[in-house]
């Protein structure tokens, strides 16, 4: 694990030092939990995006999309429940003064159960080497039992705890953590309070006097944009069922224990689509959407078994299905996706507080009824993470050197070629600008002349640059440059004319859509 966590800071300095994150008003000394993307951050981020906005709406037809405003009516909120049930349970440690989620620290716990497991099965592992059979070392080995057990016992009193009947049991919370015996990591000491619920949502004012001003909220997520524009967007785009409806927008939650980078912050961007169907049919649909996003996740090529799902054990009140998409990073499997079936709750509680009718007149069956909804819903910012954090790697090469690269899918890169001069004369400066002036309205492109090859090399593979082309003085003579390839680090000789037909392919979003259908 401890291995684990310092890989995750080496992954955090890396995307400072190259231009991906950087703390907000960083020469301010940063605002907690609150992040920048840098140059080359927002060109990945920007691919992520591209990526998932054209495999829902492009290839789906009967998939269309908006863009909401961060600020809506007050009464939206109170609607989806926001107003009264958006709360995280927190505790503090009297003797450290630090507060916490008390659901975290359970959370934290179970990890620690799961990675006591993984280190029985890594030690068995080495010792029996290929004759090693998992899956009956799993069910047989007492130290991985007795962990299993723990673990079991845990996740069932957690699960009975968050979703009581009324909301969460913060009590129970308590002598969960009571009970596990779980210390605050400054203090050392269990000496808690009892667990208050807090509401996430950021409040403003709008209006021009403070008299005359009213409360109103910064979105804590964007579905509620898409179901209070179900009618518009039914109506004015002819919409027949089923139909979804996409967006991507930025989100606010004032957490409270925000940590781990990127992975929990206060102002967030989520990928959304509501999917509108008819009544009876959720379950159907539910799996369907299920396979299809973790097939989008698997595409980009990290392995299944970085991937799983987390069932929900109980439910919200509203929903009859979900679950999460989980990845594997360094420090645990944890949610970067969620896929439910929330029945027709939302459109009817606007419905009903609205005073509007929101239904769907079924020309098929001649009967007015209200949708029911699956929704998909994944962090932009979680999804960036596990790109980053699967593609990093500190790589020995033969010659004893260490090489830092990321191994960045070529789609999602922030720049897919880099052009090098050998040298800042003959001409061949100017040759490798009139590459790029020929290649940059394909893809991005960028133009590197400081330093020797070898370190302009390494600073491309640093930032997930998938080719490199360098003029030299052949190229002057025959119009042929070396292409090297990052992954490989292999060199060959190609004609100038060939290396848009050579990358383009490999490097577009189009080339990661078509794995999908």
């Amino acid at each position: 694990m401890a291995q684990q966590e310092d890989v995750f800071k080496k992954i955090v300095s890396h995307c400072k030092e190259y231009g991906f994150v950087f703390p907000s008003s960083d020469i301010y000394d940063g605002l907690g939990a609150v992040y920048d993307y840098g140059q080359n951050g927002v060109e990945l981020k920007n691919n992520i995006k591209q990526y998932w906005w054209q495999s829902m709406v492009l290839l789906h037809e009967n998939i269309v999309g908006i863009d909401a405003a961060i600020f809506m009516h007050p009464t939206t909120w109170k609607a989806s429940g926001h107003v009264d049930a958006f709360n995280d349970p927190l505790i503090d440690n009297r003797d450290s003064k630090k507060r916490y989620r008390a659901d975290v620290l359970i959370e934290e716990q179970m990890a620690k159960y799961e990675d006591k497991i993984q280190k029985e099965v890594e030690k068995a592992q080495k010792r029996f080497g290929d004759s090693f059979d998992e899956a009956k070392f799993r069910a047989t080995n007492e130290r991985v039992l007795e962990n299993q057990k723990k673990y079991d016992d845990l996740h069932h009193r957690f699960q009975e705890v968050m979703n009581a009947e009324g909301g969460i049991d913060l009590d129970g919370l308590k002598q969960i953590i009571l009970d596990e015996g779980i210390v605050c990591p400054i203090s050392g000491t269990r000496n808690w309070t009892d667990v208050r619920q807090f509401n996430l949502m950021f409040k403003t004012e709008m209006g021009s006097t403070a008299d005359g001003a009213s409360t109103i909220y910064l979105r804590p997520e964007t579905a509620q944009g898409i179901f209070v524009n179900y009618l518009n967007v039914q109506k004015t785009g002819r919409m027949k069922l089923p139909f979804g409806i996409a967006q991507i927008g930025k989100a606010f939650r004032n957490e409270i224990v925000a940590r781990q980078f990127i992975f929990r912050m206060r102002e967030f961007e989520q990928m959304e689509m509501q999917f509108f169907i008819q009544p009876g049919t959720e379950l159907d649909w539910f799996a369907k959407w299920k396979e299809y996003r973790m097939k989008w996740h698997q595409n980009l090529g990290f392995g299944a078994e970085n991937y799983r799902f987390h069932d929900h054990d109980k439910l919200a009140h509203y929903a009859n299905a979900a679950t999460d998409i989980e990845f594997h990073m360094p420090f645990g499997f944890k949610e970067v996706e969620g896929i439910h079936s929330r029945t027709n709750f939302d459109l009817s509680q606007h419905a009903k507080y609205s005073g509007k009718k929101i239904e769907y007149f079924d020309p098929e069956t001649n009967e007015s009824y209200t949708p029911y909804v699956i929704e998909t819903s994944i962090g932009v910012d979680r999804m960036f993470l596990s790109i980053m954090c699967h593609s990093y790697e500190e790589q020995l090469l033969p010659d004893g050197q260490t090489r830092t690269v990321l191994h960045l899918p070529a789609a999602l890169a922030p720049v897919k070629l880099a052009v090098f001069p050998l040298t800042k004369k003959d001409g061949m400066p100017e040759k490798a600008q009139e590459i790029i002036n020929d290649l940059r309205f394909h893809f991005n492109c960028k133009y590197e002349e400081k330093d020797q090859i070898g370190k302009r090399y390494r600073r491309m593979d640093a930032i997930g640059c998938p080719y490199c082309v360098t003029v030299d003085q052949q190229t002057l003579e025959d119009n042929t440059v070396t292409l090297r390839d990052r992954d490989t680090m292999e060199q060959k000789r190609v004609a100038i004319s060939d290396l848009r037909s050579i990358i383009e392919d490999k490097v577009s979003i189009t080339s990661l859509l078509k794995k999908l259908l």
